[in-house]
């Protein structure tokens, strides 16, 4: 057995004990905080917290040292949008807990109740570096019933991939379909979606200023349920952001008004063209979950996707994470190979870095906990034995919240069940 392996054998079965001091000393630590990148440093960890991270730590006397030298540290990796847990295979009967459908329930739709730990996607992601997630409802198409989604999807979440005390923090976004999108779930007009959004918060700001008289009957019924309202509270109010799934130049541009308009906060999920109004953005301070690789003119909302556009918006001040809607769900571990994607068209490695740990965690107003190593956030580590964005790199060993997670799936098992060449039972009778 290697060092290494030695390494990872002894934090699996040190870690889990809540109240353990741990050590990691040594290591290259990409902080993603105002430390920066540290060398020869060590972490610190108790509990689930981080308690120290530096190049001359005090370590607790009765802390269990284990040397990391020759590693790279990273924060976890924080997936920006997807939907973790909420279902399993998307081409089968099993149900999509995601998929948002009629008018009962729609900005008031939340995903959170139905995220499942074991889901074992969960397992599959999270050894390969995934800590946090956003979970998010989208609208579902219709179904046999001839049920169809709305363009106000629902309640947004984010989990920790961890096995206890998942639930980070719900109701940190509505998500909303416009542009394309938008127009399938409004009668096929992006006009359509735009006076439905628009309805939806007047309606919140009247049930706003006229609380008590709905509450007790003296007032006419809207057309969004009161579900649905309470959820928008949030959202006129300021404190809970739209995620805008949104692609075309000019619709960002009626996004920009109508943020000032009504005085909101909104993500931008997608922004194919977004780089063409990079300086807009950065003025009104909204971010874009942008997908680095998604050059090609897929629908005419992207006529003028290009690659490079992530280095754009970041050079214009705009705030971005990254994600990739082909892969945020079942592969959301691919975030690092999106991320080494921009870099080869041009953004800044640590930029890159930030866009799959802290800026994610700042949109969602979880940077105070999670996002970047500093005392007194989650012990969410991830240790590489080289560069993470390259292609080829695995982790060595994953934290959360101070748990050294065993590095198993359901994939690996299946891998080292079917590698067993000096076993004469067939494959689904060795162990």
């Amino acid at each position: 057995m290697t060092r290494l392996l030695m390494i990872v054998s002894a934090l699996v079965l040190a870690m889990p004990a809540w109240s353990q001091v741990t050590a990691l000393t040594g290591a290259r630590i990409h902080t993603v905080g105002p430390q920066g990148t540290l060398e020869d440093a060590t972490v610190v960890i108790d509990g689930d917290r981080i308690l120290a991270v530096g190049t001359e730590v005090e370590i607790p006397d009765d802390a269990e040292i284990f040397d990391a030298s020759g590693l790279i540290m990273t924060p976890g990796l924080f997936s920006s949008f997807g939907q973790l847990g909420l279902n399993e295979v998307g081409l089968s009967a099993d149900p999509i807990d995601s998929a948002q459908r009629g008018d009962q329930f729609t900005a008031g739709f939340d995903v959170a109740d139905a995220y499942n730990p074991r889901s074992t996607l969960v397992a599959v992601n999270r050894i390969e570096g995934v800590t946090r997630a956003v979970i998010a409802p989208t609208p579902g198409y219709p179904d046999e019933t001839g049920n169809s989604g709305h363009i106000l999807a629902g309640l947004a979440a984010v989990v920790n991939l961890g096995d206890t005390d998942y639930l980070q923090r719900s109701r940190v976004a509505v998500v909303v379909a416009l542009g394309e999108t938008g127009a399938a779930f409004s009668a096929g007009s992006r006009t359509n979606a735009w006076l439905t959004l628009r309805n939806a918060l007047d309606e919140a700001l009247d049930y706003r200023a006229n609380r008590a008289d709905v509450e007790s009957g003296n007032r006419f019924t809207y057309h969004f349920s009161l579900t649905d309202l309470e959820a928008l509270q949030g959202v006129i109010n300021g404190n809970t952001p739209l995620i805008v799934a949104i692609d075309r130049a000019s619709d960002i541009e009626v996004l920009v008004d109508f943020v000032e308009e009504y005085g909101i906060n909104a993500i931008i999920l997608g922004g194919a063209e977004a780089w063409m109004l990079a300086d807009e953005l950065a003025i009104a301070g909204i971010p874009v979950i942008v997908q680095p690789t998604q050059n090609l003119p897929a629908n005419f909302d992207r006529l003028n996707a290009r690659r490079g556009a992530a280095g754009i918006l970041a050079a214009a001040g705009v705030k971005i994470a990254i994600s990739d809607p082909d892969t945020e769900t079942h592969n959301a571990r691919n975030l690092t190979q999106a991320a080494g994607n921009a870099v080869a068209d041009g953004l800044d490695w640590d930029t890159a870095l930030r866009a799959i740990t802290l800026s994610p965690a700042e949109i969602f107003g979880v940077a105070a906990t999670t996002g970047s190593i500093e005392a007194g956030k989650a012990a969410d580590l991830v240790l590489w034995p080289a560069d993470p964005l390259e292609l080829m790199s695995y982790p060595d060993q994953v934290f959360i919240n101070g748990v050294a997670i065993p590095m198993v799936s359901r994939q690996t098992l299946l891998r080292d069940r079917y590698l067993q060449n000096d076993s004469e039972l067939p494959p689904a009778y060795r162990d």
